[in-house]
């Protein structure tokens, strides 16, 4: 097998690509691309929400189903559904809408699991082993990180496994277009351990499965937080060129 390195982004660190087509900006868009978990509270127009949602819309899926659904939540119903879910979480009234990751978590995933949350703990400010201030730091979550927009996927049960690669792309279509609006995201699967109240909260009909949840907003650019950048692995370590 030979490797390529004078393609953008074969060799080097995951945002070399950058450095090979500094005028890109798709590239950007996307190598720059990270979770953001401190939102400011500047209000985002619906307007922009709906150009995003709309060109997002694009993303390809199998035999054109489209099958992702999109629920906005701002406002009151944001608040209401933020302290209903927190308190869920705090009663240990967990809902699972489906099994995110195998149970138990094997390597080489765990340690970077691992690796990514102690980061952002240290980031926090939280100690290892300082579990309460670890549940707090969760809980945020439920508060969209301060973000006053949240977005929650959903699509029909009946639908297999194509269809949730179909809503991956659309999903990843939105965390890149926000960013051409000045804006940032972070995807929030934790919503879907509390899937039934989310259901109450937002009237989705249970003959859908919430996929995930999503910050939206403006990025706080003082917060310790969104200074994480997560690590990936080399290029080789995943793909192979056949020749």
């Amino acid at each position: 097998m030979e490797t390529d390195t004078s393609l953008p982004g074969l060799s080097g660190s995951p945002r070399e690509a950058s450095k090979h087509c500094r005028n890109s900006p798709v590239i950007d868009a996307v190598v720059n691309r990270h979770s953001v978990r401190h939102f400011l509270s500047t209000p985002v127009p619906l307007n922009v929400v709906r150009a995003i949602l709309s060109a997002a819309a694009r993303a390809p899926s199998g035999t054109n189903f489209q099958p992702w659904h999109v629920r906005v939540v701002t406002g009151v119903t944001r608040a209401n559904l933020s302290q209903a879910v927190t308190q869920a979480a705090e009663a240990g009234e967990r809902s699972d809408e489906y099994s995110y990751a195998p149970a138990p978590v094997m390597e080489p995933y765990l340690s970077r699991r691992r690796k990514v949350g102690y980061d952002l703990y240290k980031l926090y400010g939280i100690a290892r082993d300082d579990f309460a201030a670890r549940k707090q730091a969760m809980l945020r979550n439920f508060e969209f990180f301060g973000a006053p927009v949240g977005l929650f996927f959903t699509m029909e049960k009946r639908l297999l496994l194509g269809s949730w690669l179909d809503c991956g792309m659309f999903m990843q279509n939105v965390m890149i277009l926000a960013r051409a609006h000045g804006l940032e995201t972070c995807a929030q699967q934790a919503w879907c351990e509390y899937g039934r109240v989310v259901h109450q909260q937002l009237d989705i009909p249970d003959t859908h499965i919430v996929l995930s949840g999503m910050a939206l907003g403006h990025p706080d650019p003082d917060a310790p937080a969104n200074n994480l950048i997560s690590d990936r692995v080399s290029i080789d370590d995943f793909a192979v060129f056949h020749q």
